[in-house]
């Protein structure tokens, strides 16, 4: 199914990917301490521009690999802050995958927070999910306090189980099921 995009939250229009978003993804997928944690990158502009042509076509959750593109922007200067995504982990038990990278500029704003509570709110109601997830490299302490300031509890902790970048990574797996969303997210749903 589409997701109903735009979402609007208090300060963030949560938008699909438009193409005249490659400069500013190009920008936060090449900014090397943005994607130290990430598994990938850092990108260069045309490996930035082969990531927004599928993010263009990141606007389905109907089966199992799709997922959703999501262009966060500050409402007040239309600036465009980050790179958001809801990824369809697995249909048989209806599990998203949540990942979210937010400009160095925009960071200690709760933008990141904001958005990513719009999205658990999407997950949980339009899409039906049970559960969502996120996958975090044990050392970024940024995504860690976000994933807890959502409600997610750490679930699972892989020592050295990715070869990323030269080294072992170890990756913490965070999660919060739509129950526990209902009974404590609303506090930031105010």
């Amino acid at each position: 199914m589409p997701a109903q995009l735009p979402i609007e939250t208090e300060r963030l229009l949560l938008r699909a990917f438009e193409p005249g978003d490659l400069d500013v993804l190009a920008a936060l997928h090449g900014d090397p301490d943005l994607v130290r944690w990430i598994p990938w990158g850092p990108r260069d502009r045309r490996q930035a521009a082969v990531v927004l042509e599928r993010k263009l076509r990141s606007t389905s959750f109907a089966r199992e690999g799709d997922g959703l593109g999501i262009a966060p922007v500050v409402k007040a200067s239309g600036e465009m802050v980050g790179d958001l995504t809801l990824q369809y982990a697995s249909a048989e038990h209806s599990v998203a995958e949540l990942g979210y990278l937010l400009a160095p500029g925009a960071q200690g704003r709760g933008y990141a927070t904001e958005a990513s509570a719009a999205l658990l709110e999407l997950a949980f109601g339009e899409l039906g999910m049970h559960r969502v997830v996120a996958r975090i490299e044990s050392r970024n302490a940024a995504s860690i306090a976000l994933a807890e300031r959502l409600g997610m509890r750490r679930e699972a902790h892989f020592v050295e189980n990715e070869w990323v970048k030269g080294e072992w990574q170890s990756e913490l797996v965070y999660a919060i099921l739509d129950r526990e969303w209902e009974q404590d997210g609303s506090r930031l749903r105010e």
